[in-house]
């Protein structure tokens, strides 16, 4: 039997407290038996925050850090290739095959985890998304002074 339990709408009011009180949370850590990479790290805190906290499963955390590893490396490799040149004597580059690579790596997790464009933001006619509006949330947190009454998680 399916559970008939459902995730509110993303523009109700039970929507929006739990918005607020994720948004007032300390950022979503890797699982401790994953390995990150201090230059992974600033691709795992953009993946993180490009959807809804209540929409990250376990499973999902180990592949955002699966993807932020492509990511990393993909930078890297692009910087080299920057140097060495798109083409090497008279064939591609190797390391051009490698970045390749990961971005189709890259792409295929992106859709298998859901933070690709059309999840995250959805399509145009869909304005207003949870993970959007959590966006929002952390900006205007981060732009008020303590003199202006807000939410807080309790």
């Amino acid at each position: 039997m399916k559970s008939t339990a459902r995730r509110p709408r993303s523009d109700s009011i039970a929507s929006a407290i739990q918005t607020a009180q994720n948004a007032a949370q300390a950022p979503i850590e890797p699982p401790p038996y994953v390995t990150l990479r201090d230059g992974d790290l600033p691709f795992w805190a953009r993946i993180i925050e490009s959807k809804a906290r209540s929409t990250w499963t376990p499973a999902d955390l180990v592949s955002a850090a699966h993807l932020a590893r492509a990511m990393a490396d993909i930078e890297v490799l692009q910087a080299q290739l920057d140097v060495e040149g798109y083409i090497t004597g008279d064939k591609i580059n190797p390391t051009a095959k490698a970045i390749e690579m990961l971005v189709k790596r890259a792409g295929n997790i992106a859709r298998a985890i859901q933070v690709h464009a059309l999840a995250t933001v959805g399509e145009a006619r869909d304005a207003g998304k949870a993970a959007t509006a959590e966006r929002e949330a952390r900006q205007a947190d981060e732009e008020l002074t303590d003199l202006i009454p807000r939410l807080y998680a309790l």
